[in-house]
């Protein structure tokens, strides 16, 4: 796995298809994951191992600004962090993290990390979000990291940095 930068904690590594199932793993779990990252949820099977090994191809062939997270103390899988619709120096953050690792502090620091990498890497100037409204830590968490909310529906809750 190829390291892009790393944070006091976390080791920011382009996707692979080494963590697949990892991923498999995340996507898969409804309660803690999918049912804050899936704008609408509609019922289905589960992701296949086939399925998240094209996503993971089509990631690195869009050369996409998307990285899987590697806790440093064990090596362990934390989830998949990316910046996304890059477009005039603006560019929106998603952030998934295994239930496993969830409530360990390491979305902050991934989300801080992430936020310098646009702005120093990338040249971002704004970074939006769409939160779930439902998922109330993960909004703290956007807060706390300097996001601000703009806008908000029954669905979402619109996000910036600027």
């Amino acid at each position: 796995m190829q390291k892009v930068f790393e944070s006091d904690n976390i080791c920011f590594v382009e996707v692979s298809e080494q963590l697949v199932k990892d991923y498999l793993v995340m996507i898969n779990d409804y309660e803690n994951v999918q049912k804050y990252i899936r704008r609408i949820y509609v019922p289905h099977e589960p992701f296949t191992e086939e399925q998240e090994i094209r996503w993971v191809r089509e990631k690195l062939q869009e050369k996409a600004s998307i990285f899987s997270m590697i806790e440093k103390k064990t090596g362990n899988f934390i989830g998949n962090i990316e910046l996304m619709n890059i477009k005039d120096s603006e560019g929106e953050l998603g952030i998934a993290i295994t239930a496993e690792k969830q409530n360990r502090g390491l979305g902050t620091e991934a989300v801080s990390a992430m936020i310098e990498y646009g702005i120093k890497q990338l040249g971002l100037k704004r970074i939006t979000l769409k939160a779930n409204p439902e998922n109330a830590r993960a909004i703290h968490v956007y807060k706390k990291c300097g996001f601000r909310e703009y806008h908000r529906t029954e669905d979402q809750v619109f996000m910036d940095t600027t």
